[in-house]
């Protein structure tokens, strides 16, 4: 049996999809459109003053394409958080107008591909920062869920630990070559959901996304062993925006 990876695990994630019932929103009266935006508010609000106390995050997004409308990123110190919010968001008038498109749950994850030998990760605050992180407020988003093969020879799992490693420094390398441009929030979801990884990609340009993927699809981890899902890429909504989407 090879050797598994061991993980730093961060906060808990939830990527929350929705689509808006663009007929039944057009069709709600002008009393109704307020209380749905009223409670929409709040909710927004109420998770804003969470990130602001850091005990979790928000990203919010419009997404380009028909795959969905919005997406909500949360994160949060336990499950038990992420279910309350999806609860409240479901209970809110708002939601009535909505449809779910896609849901995907997953915790921040640091592996020990990378770690430094002799040294307690739990020390260095940068890697505690990496793992509770606020997230950015970049203008684009790019979300998506990804795999290691299992297939016959190329099978990540019976790779031994030494040349995971080695795969994984050289992979590694490409995303630093992308600091300060990309900023990439990697969370595990082996047990949690369909996939094993969720990968989210902030960016002030949106080509960055593309010009990251398209380099690590020619690097041997993703060339040989990386299986990809659905991607989802979008523009950053604030409060404000949200509101105005809904108003115009």
């Amino acid at each position: 049996m090879s050797e598994a990876a061991q993980t730093l695990d961060g906060w808990y994630v939830l990527h929350d999809l929705r689509s808006i019932d663009w007929q039944a929103w057009n069709a709600a009266s002008p009393a109704d459109k307020d209380v749905a935006l009223t409670e929409l508010s709040k909710l927004v609000s109420e998770w804003e003053a969470v990130e602001a106390r850091k005990e979790g995050s928000l990203a919010l997004y419009s997404i380009v394409g028909q795959k969905a409308d919005l997406i909500f990123m949360h994160l949060r110190e336990t499950l038990e958080e992420l279910n309350a919010i999806e609860n409240a968001f479901n209970r809110s008038t708002f939601a009535k107008y909505t449809r779910k498109e896609y849901s995907y749950v997953s915790v921040v994850e640091l592996s020990n591909y990378m770690a430094a030998p002799g040294v307690d990760p739990l020390q260095v605050p940068e890697i505690v920062a990496r793992l509770k992180p606020i997230l950015p407020k970049s203008k684009h988003i790019c979300f998506y869920p990804m795999n290691k093969k299992r297939d016959l020879q190329d099978n990540w799992y019976m790779l031994p630990m030494e040349d995971r490693k080695s795969l994984m420094r050289s992979h590694g390398m490409i995303g630093r070559g992308y600091a300060g441009k990309v900023k990439q929030v990697i969370s595990g979801s082996v047990g949690f959901d369909d996939w094993e990884w969720g990968v989210t990609l902030f960016a002030d340009d949106a080509l960055q996304f593309k010009k990251l993927v398209y380099e690590m699809r020619f690097d041997e981890v993703s060339a040989r062993y990386g299986e990809f899902g659905a991607f989802y890429v979008g523009n950053l909504l604030t409060g404000e925006s949200l509101t105005q989407l809904l108003q115009q």
